[in-house]
């Protein structure tokens, strides 16, 4: 019973966290600039298990009661999000991902790379509906104290899939030394970036 519970929740994190995403294209990006990794890995990971622990532990119900607040960074994060997908625009052209990349150099400092590692986190107002809302409420399926084993797997699967994300990246560089590679995923980000902040604006938050 509790190596199926705990399995149980690995894949329902799993199928939450893995796929294409604002947060998971900024841990790629810093994993092929070899910038920060365990920092930006650590974060993340450890921002997924508080907010699975917190919904688990009945705290997203809360925000159930006060939908107000998801409004808040509902726009909060689109505002986040043309912002960001404009830097990745301008990267497009001037070219200065691949001269980091391959001079080993970091223009930015590690406070700027965690604060925007917590702003991709916290102000997407999913993150909540996923984590707290929705694997909170599939662990009440659980009696007793095996809704916490389903905790536990669904934070398995975030340290799981952050890690791989960002040390694997490095398996890419070969390809990323083309300057072009890199012109070719800031332009993806920053469409996705901008789709995405659309999206949030356009259709109401749905809880």
């Amino acid at each position: 019973m509790v190596f199926t519970t705990l399995s149980t929740g690995f894949l329902t994190g799993a199928g939450l966290i893995i796929g294409i995403g604002a947060q998971n294209a900024f841990v790629l990006r810093q994993g092929l600039l070899r910038q920060y990794v365990g920092q930006v890995v650590t974060v993340c990971t450890l921002s997924d298990i508080a907010l699975i622990l917190a919904g688990v532990a009945g705290i997203g119900l809360l925000i159930n009661e006060f939908p107000e607040a998801l409004t808040v960074l509902h726009y909060m994060g689109a505002l986040f999000l043309v912002v960001y997908g404009g830097m990745a625009a301008r990267r497009v052209f001037t070219n200065t991902a691949h001269l980091s990349a391959t001079e080993g150099s970091s223009k930015r400092s590690l406070k700027s790379v965690l604060l925007t590692c917590l702003a991709f986190t916290f102000l997407n107002p999913h993150v909540y509906l996923d984590t707290m809302i929705l694997v909170g409420g599939l662990s009440t399926q659980h009696a007793g104290e095996l809704r916490w084993v389903f905790a536990v797997g669904a934070c398995v699967a975030s340290v799981c899939w952050f890690s791989c994300l960002g040390f694997g990246a490095r398996l890419l560089q070969p390809v990323f030394r083309n300057p072009i590679a890199w012109r070719v995923l800031d332009a993806v980000v920053a469409v996705f970036m901008m789709g995405m902040a659309l999206l949030l604006v356009w259709y109401p938050l749905d809880n």
